[in-house]
């Protein structure tokens, strides 16, 4: 799912880095209200875990590739924006040292995979889970359809993101000046990658991980229940 560089244009690019920073922002202010000390290496355990997993990539025709994030089970254990500052570092460190996504492309791949994929994969697991206990079999159900649907949104911002190059930057005689197919085929590709290979590995790394966490360390999965009651009654959480 990493976007290198070339296939969007400085004025997509730069653009998608201004607004990571207001993000960036507010998440290590949300983080700083929520983990204590002793989470930070944990948070430091899920970023690693995060850039060893996007390690395995699938090429996709088109430009980009396929492969878990980890994203959604950090937002889980942790929350959504600890799993944006998470994720994000990874991407960062990836680009820079290992040349897995481009440089010029950070801000658009920190958004849709540091961003964009643990929100929406946060609170739909929230939303299925309901009253259940962290540790069900409804829990796990909903870390799995969480993960699947956290990953395919990211994909289908990254796909909307290249293939509107075609039809927006084209020379005089309508050569594309960045990426190389349309807006059609660049969804067409990387969706039916994420659909039926990417999305369900991500979803099983999620609710595998929810059930490893739940059965070794079920302190990290009650202290996360008992800050979510906590924002709900105090109304945190209508804020983040």
């Amino acid at each position: 799912m990493h976007i290198p560089d070339g296939y969007l244009s400085p004025q997509t690019a730069v653009p998608f880095i201004a607004l990571m920073v207001p993000v960036w922002s507010a998440a290590i202010k949300k983080v700083k209200e929520k983990l204590k000390k002793r989470d930070v290496p944990l948070l430091s355990i899920g970023a690693a875990f995060s850039f060893t997993i996007m390690m395995f990539n699938l090429p996709i025709p088109g430009g980009s590739s396929a492969h878990a994030v980890g994203a959604v089970l950090i937002a889980i254990l942790l929350g959504p924006w600890a799993a944006c500052l998470g994720v994000s570092v990874a991407l960062i460190i990836q680009a820079l040292v290992f040349g897995d996504g481009g440089i010029l492309s950070i801000g658009a791949n920190c958004f849709n995979m540091g961003f964009v994929m643990p929100m929406v994969g946060y609170y739909l697991y929230k939303l299925v889970k309901g009253d259940a206990n962290e540790c069900s079999g409804r829990a796990l159900i909903a870390a799995f359809i969480a993960g699947y649907v956290g990953l395919n949104v990211a994909a289908l911002c990254t796909s909307i993101e290249f293939g509107s190059q075609y039809h927006l930057f084209q020379a005089a005689d309508g050569t594309p000046l960045y990426f190389m197919y349309p807006l059609k085929m660049a969804i067409a590709a990387m969706m039916s990658e994420h659909l039926i290979f990417a999305g369900p590995v991500e979803g099983l790394v999620t609710a595998l991980g929810l059930r490893f966490v739940g059965s070794t360390y079920p302190h990290l999965l009650l202290e996360a229940a008992s800050f979510d009651k906590f924002a709900k009654n105090s109304g945190v959480i209508k804020h983040v």
